[in-house]
């Protein structure tokens, strides 16, 4: 397999069991065994992880399945069954982080609720990511990312004003939620190694997770009653900042530093809105942002992209390409960064995919394996827990196992 060479990364001899499926669980997964851990990921018998058939396949498994579950170990399990439960309890005694995102309940009804895991281990983490969270009157309904996105105020901003609302075209809201129970479960691991042993547990609702990166929207509405709205493109309150017509395609230019502002006015040939005093500062502008959109794309709209990008570039006014998976890959820069790496899957296909995020340079993060077949470390790990061939037999025939 083409794979870098292996090394002890970060969180080597971190020991992570993933009960979770399709997003937000298992980005944390992916995310804590790019960096050393040893994942083992829970599947039910049979059908795997639904993200196997998601979106596009290849010789029958998503090319999705390929990034989300690199670096991880696949147990079939039945966890509906006693003797499953009983089997991922065992592990669970020995694991630093358990992952799960299932219904609030779920693991209740299966014996495994904190306390009762905890006897057996003090130290477990368990990181839980539900729609809501594990309290609160809502606690109990179905909750997808896209409600999180919704409920969480992203979704009113999406769009043009006056029109639906638009989804941003990811599944950001579970992605969000895997990234603040990264947090949690990095921050708690260090909390029970400096302080004491214990663990916890970590709540992550989506519709959280959603709402703290939503800026200044709460406080703009307790102190001034404003409601943020839709703005399209554009910045709101920040000027000039938006996307531009160019001949051939689009360009994002964020001009709304001060000294930037009168370097792109130069740029563009309006040293007149440059030297103006009335717009020195970022509010004079927004006052004015219609005007400094208008002559902004005077400019661009008779120019090809490469020619803007160039122009702007040698001024020093941060802008941008509208880049496709195309632009993306063929990114020079993207390249020089190692964020495009070439993984061969267990099917023999050499893919490319994205790198590791983010970039430690003492202990980086790696492609160690690629992602597992279903089921195909069930028998190692189970051996490994101390079952003999026999006892495993009989599971599989029983279908606890697979």
């Amino acid at each position: 397999m083409n794979m870098p060479a292996l090394q002890p990364g970060a969180l080597d001899g971190l020991r992570v069991i993933e009960m979770g499926q399709l997003i937000a669980g298992p980005f944390v997964g992916k995310t804590l065994g790019d960096f050393g851990a040893d994942v083992i990921k829970i599947e039910p018998p049979g059908t795997g992880d639904p993200l196997r058939n998601w979106r596009l396949l290849q010789d029958g498994t998503s090319v999705w399945w390929q990034v989300q579950s690199r670096n991880k170990r696949s147990l079939a399990l039945d966890l509906r069954s006693g003797e499953g439960q009983a089997i991922a309890r065992r592990l669970i005694a020995h694991a630093d982080v358990l992952i799960e995102n299932f219904r609030p309940g779920t693991l209740e009804g299966w014996g495994m609720d904190y306390e009762t895991l905890s006897r057996d281990n003090p130290g477990l983490i368990m990181l839980r990511i539900s729609g809501y969270g594990q309290t609160g009157p809502y606690r109990d309904l179905p909750g997808f990312g896209a409600i999180g996105e919704a409920m969480g105020g992203l979704r009113h901003l999406t769009g043009e004003p006056g029109r639906v609302p638009v989804r941003c075209g990811i599944s950001i809201g579970d992605t969000l939620a895997a990234l603040h129970g990264t947090i949690g479960v990095l921050t708690a691991l260090h909390h029970r190694n400096a302080h004491g042993g214990r663990g916890q547990v970590i709540d992550v609702a989506l519709t959280e997770a959603v709402f703290n990166v939503m800026e200044s929207l709460v406080p703009e509405y307790s102190a001034f009653g404003a409601v943020r709205e839709p703005a399209g493109s554009a910045l709101p309150g920040i000027a000039p900042s938006n996307a531009y017509r160019c001949r051939d395609g689009v360009v994002l230019i964020a001009g709304n530093g001060d000294s930037i502002f009168r370097r792109l006015m130069r740029v563009i040939g309006r040293e007149d809105l440059g030297e103006d005093p009335a717009l020195a500062s970022n509010s004079g502008r927004v006052s004015r942002v219609h005007e400094l959109d208008a002559a902004i794309e005077a400019w661009t709209c008779s120019r090809d992209v490469t020619e803007v990008l160039q122009a702007l570039g040698e001024a020093r006014v941060p802008a941008g390409r509208v880049y496709t998976a195309r632009n993306i890959v063929e990114d020079p820069h993207y390249r020089a960064r190692e964020m495009i790496l070439t993984q061969t899957t267990r099917d023999g296909h050499r893919l490319e995919v994205p790198g590791v995020v983010p970039k430690l340079m003492g202990t980086p993060g790696r492609v160690r394996s690629a992602a597992p077949r279903l089921g195909e470390d069930t028998d190692q790990v189970l051996a490994d827990l101390g079952l003999d061939a026999a006892t495993i037999a009989g599971l599989r025939e029983s279908r606890v196992v697979a």
